[in-house]
């Protein structure tokens, strides 16, 4: 069963890293040809930032999971690092506990705002975009993190493991 899951998640992870990879590169693409169109032929692309910032929003909440996957989210451990073993691991569990309750909360305080975004129909203002599809990929990137290290702590090794050692 557990290696069901890790089998799954796997195949999250692929999907979302090849995502954060095609986001990136398509801000990377209109970037491009914005700089060619203002420098070489005087016009810009007058949506190209807008989207630009919504590719990055989406490559980073979509990136997101393989971080939390491999436990190398941001954590401030240097003195966590030179306590004794046990009382290291039961920190950097707690430390993961209140990461998954965090992100939790951020998606319990996110869905009001994506509803009413959808409901009234909110557009950006250059490129007419439905702002619905960046602002919800926030607590879709929150929840699947929370998820995700969820299934980390559930399924690490139990002897001598670490709870921030990746599968």
């Amino acid at each position: 069963m557990i290696e069901a899951i890790v089998r799954g998640v796997r195949w999250l992870l692929l999907f979302t890293r090849a995502a954060a990879g095609i986001l990136l590169i398509s801000s990377v693409a209109i970037n491009f040809a914005n700089i060619i169109g203002r420098y070489f032929f005087s016009v810009s692309i007058p949506w190209a930032e807008e989207i630009m910032l919504f590719l990055m929003v989406g490559c980073v909440f979509t990136g997101c999971c393989a971080v939390a996957w491999e436990g190398r989210q941001i954590k401030m451990d240097v003195v966590v690092g030179m306590l004794p073993p046990k009382l290291r691991d039961l920190l950097s569990v707690l430390s993961e506990l209140v990461l998954i309750a965090t992100a939790c909360a951020v998606t319990a305080f996110a869905w009001p705002v994506i509803s009413q975004l959808a409901a009234f129909d909110e557009r950006s203002q250059a490129a007419n975009f439905p702002l619905v599809i960046p602002q919800a990929m926030v607590p879709i990137g929150y929840t699947l993190m929370a998820l995700l290290v969820a299934v980390r702590l559930v399924t690490r090794p139990r002897s001598g493991g670490s709870a921030g050692d990746p599968h």
